[in-house]
């Protein structure tokens, strides 16, 4: 199968293309096409209109054989039809005629053994930095051989009609694997291209034995190669407890698991900016300098400065800066097989245990479940908090059935003896309204115990509401926090909403069909 790279470019008849462009030609080149501002550091500002997340709802997988039968199709990985992506792509070609089109040719993935040759095409500057940003950077030489092995196309000027494309919106996010094609039209929201880009390659890394996950790394740097991995979703803290001084970054966000030990799939990060702060993330607060692209950050007109606490345009406020940008990057971004993984959990229910001990086949049951709350609704009536159940700890990104993910990561973690905990940053003392946020100190007091093998060493007891093994003390934390009922005063309404939350589990696992029986088994027990 041909990939469908620079080759077939004649039949868009671009005005002029660029390719492999610098940084700052990047920037410049923006500055003068597209509705752009730089920060006071020197960091491009683009703002993404509408889409100022991504689109769920916008995203396809065209329907084609074999590759249909892999899929895990549902309301995550939505089926479009070949004509459909056929008549999508007709129109992104035409769009494209007679405009200026931006091409980096990059890497996906820190380990030559497994990365990809991911060949992007940019309507605007702007995204093309961020790709150069996001995907490793080959160097001269390289690109001298350089063959793209998947093609990303993206056109947000482009607004599709959905009546006549049969789609949700105006905008489409659609892969074609067997095309080897990525096409995005009608968004300018970048993460769009990154995450793309991850579920390409969630697709392919599996069929070669390799885990792609969506957790962040570091490693430590007495030359041990001991590497750590933190899943979670938003608002967990993953980024900010992998985030450790004395420990170098390998990445943020997006990891590969070989048989050579992990890799990150990113050649950058891609960060929260809402209420950053300098005191408070440092390295990113660093980062935001020129080369960087800023999205949806509201600055001064005068100064240029950034308000990073104003969301008038949207929560998710980003920014994309490569890697080295990080002082205690681990470059390249491999390190050996992880001594320590930790699943991060923010349980609003405030019923969790703070860190508990998870055995291979828990380990696998809290992955596949991906488990996080919110905090109850304004509706009248709902006072309990809301569960959030993602697939993997990143359901939107995974192609393959979640049994695939699952049963790689209990063979790695079997064959390279990890240690597994989950580590709840969520409430105690009560649900939230009621207990108080889990004290960071605390909380680091736990990593730093996982990561230097202590925690491993001192003696447990089982909780009885999920069958976790709970620690009886841990390096300078209040033992009496360990077991989470110990600080409610209403132990009643506790053990109320640890059942709610074990029934919860159980409910949402039912949705898993095949689920050999002891991951199913590893998880609470309903009533």
């Amino acid at each position: 199968m041909k990939t469908y790279g620079i080759e077939k470019l004649n039949i868009f008849n671009p005005l002029n293309v660029y390719r492999n462009l610098e940084p700052a030609v990047l920037t410049e080149l923006a500055l003068k096409t597209e509705d752009c501002r730089l920060t006071d550091t020197g960091a491009l500002l683009v703002e993404t209109g509408k889409y100022t997340g991504r689109s769920p709802k916008d995203r396809f997988i065209v329907d084609e054989a074999p590759i249909n039968n892999e899929i895990n199709w549902g309301t995550e990985n939505k089926k479009i039809s070949v004509a459909q992506f056929e008549s999508v792509l007709g129109k992104i070609e035409s769009y494209l005629n007679n405009r200026n089109i931006f091409i980096f040719d990059g890497y996906a993935g820190a380990d030559p053994k497994f990365r990809l040759n991911v060949r992007v095409i940019n309507e605007y500057a702007s995204q093309n930095l961020f790709m150069h940003n996001m995907l490793l950077r080959p160097t001269e030489e390289e690109l001298k051989t350089y063959k793209p092995e998947f093609t990303l196309i993206c056109a947000p000027g482009l607004k599709l009609n959905p009546k006549t494309e049969g789609i949700n919106s105006e905008a489409a996010i659609i892969v074609s694997f067997k095309r080897k094609l990525l096409i995005i039209a009608g968004s300018k929201y970048c993460g769009e291209m990154k995450k793309g880009v991850f579920s390409v390659m969630n697709y392919l890394l599996p069929h070669k034995g390799v885990l792609g996950m969506h957790c962040s790394a570091n490693m430590a740097t007495d030359g041990s190669g001991d590497t750590a991995l933190f899943f979670g979703l938003s608002g967990t803290g993953k980024t900010t407890l992998s985030a450790d001084p004395n420990r170098g970054l390998i990445g943020d966000d997006e990891h590969g698991w070989s048989e050579e030990g992990i890799f990150n799939i990113e050649g950058g990060c891609y960060a929260k900016c809402i209420d950053l702060s300098a005191e408070k993330e440092p390295d990113i607060y660093r980062a935001i300098k020129h080369g960087a692209v800023v999205e949806n950050v509201v600055i001064d007109d005068v100064t240029r400065k950034p308000d990073y606490t104003d969301n008038s345009l949207t929560e998710n406020t980003r920014v994309s800066y490569p890697v080295h940008y990080i002082d205690n990057a681990v470059i390249p971004g491999v390190g050996g097989h992880p001594k320590t993984i930790i699943f991060l959990t923010a349980d609003a229910f405030g019923v969790l245990p703070p860190v508990s001990k998870l055995t291979k086949e828990q380990a696998m049951y809290y992955f596949v479940s991906g488990y996080t709350s919110k905090v109850a609704g304004t509706e009248r009536g709902i006072t309990d908090p809301v569960c959030t159940f993602s697939t993997c700890f990143g359901s939107p990104f995974l192609p393959l059935k979640s049994s695939v993910y699952a049963e790689l990561l209990g063979e790695k973690i079997e064959k390279h003896g990890a240690d597994v905990y989950l580590i709840n940053t969520g409430w105690t003392g009560g649900a939230y309204g009621v207990g108080k946020r889990m004290s960071l100190p605390a909380t680091r007091a736990i990593v730093t115990a996982a990561l230097n093998g202590s925690l491993a060493k001192v003696d447990y007891e089982t909780e009885p509401y999920f069958g976790l093994n709970v620690p009886k003390s841990c390096e300078n934390v209040d033992a009496n926090i360990l077991n989470p009922r110990n600080v409610w005063s209403d132990k009643a309404e506790y053990d109320r909403l640890a059942k709610k939350l074990a029934h919860d589990f159980v409910e949402n696992f039912k949705k898993y069909e095949g689920m050999p029986a002891e991951i199913v088994n590893a998880g609470p027990k309903s009533e």
